[in-house]
């Protein structure tokens, strides 16, 4: 069994795939835009969703991330939910973590702490929480 993040961008899914593309190194396995779904509802889909992101799959690492820009019906919040980005180098934690600020807000800044030798806190551009770690053996 394994847990995988499915995120709704509410029309912003494609700006969100570069962004990571660019500040992680992600890789997009797949992506189908409504227009391409092999069935569509009664009525088709609303012409303004047509050329929206219907699903991504993308890996970062070896982790993967699923996106959409669902329905795209009103504002999209991820509240509650914090993605942990754990990396092998303090280098790499730094890099990862000022390429994600970027456009967004730091909570906590990289910092040392008891368990971990860079940890930080941040809110991309598009409202997802990330704790960007390379932590310490316990």
């Amino acid at each position: 069994m394994k847990i995988e993040p499915y995120l709704s961008f509410n029309g912003r899914a494609q700006e969100a795939i570069e962004f990571y593309k660019s500040a992680l190194g992600a890789k997009l396995n797949m992506l189908m835009r409504f227009n391409d779904a092999p069935e569509k509802p009664a009525g088709g889909f609303p012409p303004e969703m047509l050329n929206r992101v219907m699903h991504a799959d993308l890996s970062i690492g070896q982790s993967k991330i699923f996106v959409t820009d669902g329905c795209a019906q009103g504002d999209k919040s991820f509240s509650g939910i914090t993605l942990s980005l754990q990396v092998s180098t303090d280098a790499e934690a730094e890099k990862r973590f000022i390429a994600l600020a970027e456009g967004g807000q730091v909570t906590m800044p990289m910092n040392k702490t008891f368990f971990a030798s860079a940890f930080g806190m941040v809110t991309d551009r598009f409202g997802v929480k990330w704790m960007v770690i390379n932590q310490k053996p316990m």
